[in-house]
């Protein structure tokens, strides 16, 4: 479930900073499948082939997000083609907290289930996606992503306090203080980037994977339409990358 299918555009801003390589394991927090493809992946694919673990955890299904499937249809379907998306970038582990497309809900039940998924992963660098009301200028975010964006800014903090949400470490999840960042991909204020050339083609090929959605949402051919999503974001970034095609991310140090 998706709504920023938009061209990628450019300012005069400041330049943009690498983003931190002195870390081992991610965990990347995402309301929906294809998510991170539309967001990040190229950077993922850089970062496992560097040798670094990165594992994905979903708020949903994306059961919600095709209108001509039932979501008892849709789910299994999206979950197949997100396991296979993540595999093209080289990451094995893909879990899903079974929160309802379209309606999750800020709040103590996300935010502990995010943080104790961290908990179990351990992570050093937690991605997220936007998590305001906008993308920029008048594109409008949708309800999941602002939720998940937020609570998983909030829960990288509740993971390493063991007396929020004790009963994480009753059930042997003992807290992590080891989150160092938390960086937005899809911010209309990135501060940092990664280069996206090594990784390109498989960012194209991972969101290329999500063929049953993007065939509904789009007339052009899929793969065209990958490409030039992808490349084009990455493209406009190169600006302020010292012209480097790019992966943006707005970075929160903790």
């Amino acid at each position: 479930m998706n709504d920023r299918k938009t061209e990628p555009t450019s300012r005069q801003l400041d330049p943009l900073t690498p983003m931190p390589e002195d870390w081992r394991r991610a965990l990347a927090v995402v309301a929906h499948p294809d998510d991170l493809e539309y967001g990040c992946s190229a950077a993922v694919a850089t970062w496992t082939d560097a040798g670094r673990e990165v594992a994905y955890v979903l708020a949903t299904r994306g059961e919600a997000g095709i209108d001509s499937l039932p979501p008892a249809e849709c789910a299994p379907l999206r979950e197949q083609e997100q396991r296979a998306s993540a595999a093209v970038v080289g990451v094995g582990t893909v879990e899903f907290l079974d929160h309802r497309d379209g309606v999750v809900q800020y709040g103590l039940a996300l935010r502990r289930d995010i943080a104790a998924a961290i908990r179990r992963h351990r992570p050093e660098l937690v991605l997220t996606l936007n998590h305001r009301d906008t993308w920029g200028g008048t594109a409008w975010n949708t309800p999941d992503h602002v939720a998940v964006g937020r609570a998983t800014l909030d829960a990288a903090a509740d993971a390493g306090n063991r007396w929020i949400f004790p009963e994480l470490t009753e059930q042997g999840l003992d807290p992590w203080d080891g989150v160092r960042w938390v960086a937005v991909a899809g911010s209309a204020a990135p501060t940092h980037a990664v280069d996206a050339r090594p990784g390109l083609e498989r960012g194209v090929r991972s969101l290329l994977e999500h063929r049953t959605y993007i065939e509904v949402l789009t007339d052009q051919d899929p793969e065209t339409y990958c490409r030039r999503f992808v490349g084009g974001h990455a493209e406009a970034a190169a600006e302020r990358f010292g012209g480097v095609p790019a992966v943006t991310f707005e970075l929160f140090a903790r």
